[in-house]
């Protein structure tokens, strides 16, 4: 069964945050909130996380992971960021996007595109998840917390604990947080390319 976390969501207890962590740490997958919607995390590194992400939203190797970050000096740690990838990408953080970029190798070969060898990355601009990273001291790597044959993503805690119960080891839940997944921007190649319109506005990258 998935341990229940009710977080305050200007004000989340130190002390729930450190169990969250500990959790983390041992190799647990949780389920929390970020400003575009609910997501899995598990530790970098983490392999069994991963592929308990995998069985859960039946996603195939070409899925990209992303690594939610606390802030961009994190974020540049695992990705190549070129001079204009770098102010298309410092103007949009923190906020509601996912950037597929070439991973250093400080990304694990599991998570990378098999043939691209890139990763997502973000910063979220949410309150209970930056307090999370800060604990962590390490990015998340994170999948946005959709289901196999559904649209929209799990909104609420409750639900998630309902049904995802036997697949998560935590729900962590700070009460509303977005309906809708990141804008996903892939700035890989020569030009951005938009594969999915979200809840970053993606006039920017247009």
């Amino acid at each position: 069964m998935a341990r229940y976390y009710d977080v305050h969501p200007e004000n989340p207890q130190p002390r729930i945050l450190r169990q969250v962590v500990d959790l983390l740490r041992d190799g647990g997958l949780i389920a929390y909130p970020t400003d575009s919607c609910f997501a899995f995390g598990c530790q970098l590194g983490n392999r069994d996380g991963l592929d308990r992400i995998r069985a859960v939203r039946h996603l195939d190797d070409r899925h990209h992971f992303t690594l939610v970050c606390r802030d961009f000096a994190q974020l540049g740690q695992f990705v190549h960021v070129s001079n204009s990838v770098f102010r298309l990408v410092k103007a949009s953080t923190p906020g509601s996007y996912t950037f597929i970029l070439p991973a250093t190798k400080e990304v694990p070969r599991r998570m990378l595109h098999p043939r691209k060898r890139t990763v997502g990355v973000r910063v979220p601009a949410h309150t209970v998840t930056q307090a999370l990273l800060a604990e962590l001291g390490e990015p998340l790597v994170s999948s946005t917390l959709i289901l196999p044959g559904e649209d929209e993503p799990l909104t609420q805690g409750w639900e998630i604990k309902e049904r995802l119960d036997h697949a998560l080891d935590a729900v962590v839940d700070a009460g509303d947080c977005g309906k809708e997944p990141t804008t996903v921007v892939d700035l890989s190649g020569d030009e951005p390319e938009i594969l999915r319109r979200g809840a970053g506005d993606p006039s920017r990258f247009e």
